[in-house]
């Protein structure tokens, strides 16, 4: 008797085949709302370290704590003004990393 053998996948694949092709609409909208949670992820976890509430982030750059709150969740798109606000009021470091047409370009 032969045992069953099974097929692996990578994420990519999956993702190709679950979520649609690179540059499709879905894939771009996924892989914007995956930054999105992600960054806000990272916003909560600075916020809890600092020993701040949403409304006390909030105060710092002058936003709503239901503004905060959707940040965190990954359910507000945020301008890079406001991400950056956030950042520097928690007194953490961003950078974005940018290629544009193979020239790789890195904003501090």
């Amino acid at each position: 008797m032969k045992a069953t053998e099974i097929k692996s996948y990578s994420l990519a694949e999956m993702k190709d085949k679950y979520i649609g092709q690179v540059g499709t609409a879905e894939r771009d909208n996924y892989e914007y709302e995956l930054r999105m949670d992600v960054l806000g992820r990272m916003i909560k976890t600075a916020r809890q370290e600092r020993n701040l509430t949403q409304e006390q982030l909030g105060q710092l750059i002058g936003v709503q704590k239901s503004q905060i709150s959707k940040l965190e969740s990954g359910t507000n798109s945020a301008t890079i003004d406001t991400i950056l606000k956030v950042f520097k009021a928690l007194k953490a470091d961003i950078h974005f990393n940018v290629t544009l047409e193979n020239q790789y370009v890195q904003l501090v």
